[in-house]
């Protein structure tokens, strides 16, 4: 099966600019049967899909699988799959440490992978204190982003050999946030993937066989230049403060989380 395996849409990513309905009618136009939504730190994507879209007769035979980009406190952003069956309030708050999230994702059933690991900095798992001289965790990830069509071309051939070093199932996502970038890259999955469980256990399985795409030219970063550090530092203060702020609530949604298991 072929699938975007990173799709942000505007009911969920505030920086979104394509619906989930244009995403998949531009998804299954491409031959795509199916995408993992990601939006920034939320569910709400999928919420769209989940009650108001997933029973409507044209995308009967299109699968969409809920998934999230994670913002961490120390390694960037990471992409998760949880069980279906599994309501993990505490990654819809972000900052947790990574340690602590690759912990709790494991611990629940889920995996959990590194998006655009050799990208921008703050942003990406490399380019920050906690890996930039010691990389041994990315062992204990299930997978990695190694083709995504807004990063460079060194980005992904780094992100590659990162996999290929640790023999991690590669991924492949557009990371669209604009209807023209959509469906730019692919993941195959020997599979027949139905479900977040049908995904989890396949890429267990090893039953990722490839991923690429084609990149995308008009990104944020490419129009700004070396201006694009402006907004780059701006998201960390950001994402640092915001983190800070929601210390409390995060640690009593992972109080509960743990409690109730």
């Amino acid at each position: 099966m072929k699938f975007d395996m990173h799709c942000h849409v505007k009911e969920g990513s505030i920086d979104a600019k394509v619906s989930l309905e244009e995403y998949i009618d531009r998804l299954m136009d491409k031959g795509f049967q199916g995408m993992l939504v990601t939006d920034h730190d939320t569910y709400d994507g999928y919420r769209k899909w989940k009650y108001e879209l997933k029973n409507d007769d044209r995308y009967k035979d299109f699968v969409v699988i809920k998934g999230i980009e994670y913002d961490t406190r120390d390694a960037g952003h990471m992409l998760i799959i949880m069980p279906d069956h599994l309501k993990l309030r505490v990654l819809e708050v972000r900052g947790l440490p990574i340690q602590t999230l690759i912990d709790v994702i494991h611990k629940s059933g889920g995996i959990i992978g590194p998006a655009h690991p050799c990208g921008e900095r703050f942003l990406s798992m490399m380019s920050t204190g906690r890996f930039r001289k010691n990389d041994h965790l990315v062992e204990k990830f299930d997978f990695i982003e190694t083709f995504n069509s807004c990063e460079s071309d060194e980005s992904n051939r780094r992100a590659r050999a990162l996999a290929e070093k640790y023999h991690k199932p590669q991924f492949g996502g557009s990371d669209a946030h604009k209807l023209d970038c959509a469906g730019l890259a692919y993941t195959r999955i020997d599979a027949d993937i139905r479900s977040a469980n049908d995904l989890i256990h396949a890429v267990q399985e090893h039953k990722v066989v490839s991923c690429g795409g084609t990149y995308y030219k008009f990104t944020t970063k490419q129009k700004l230049g070396k201006l694009n550090n402006i907004p780059v530092a701006a998201f960390y203060f950001y994402n640092k403060s915001a983190s800070l702020i929601k210390t409390n609530k995060r640690n009593k949604k992972l109080i509960e989380h743990l409690l109730l298991r």
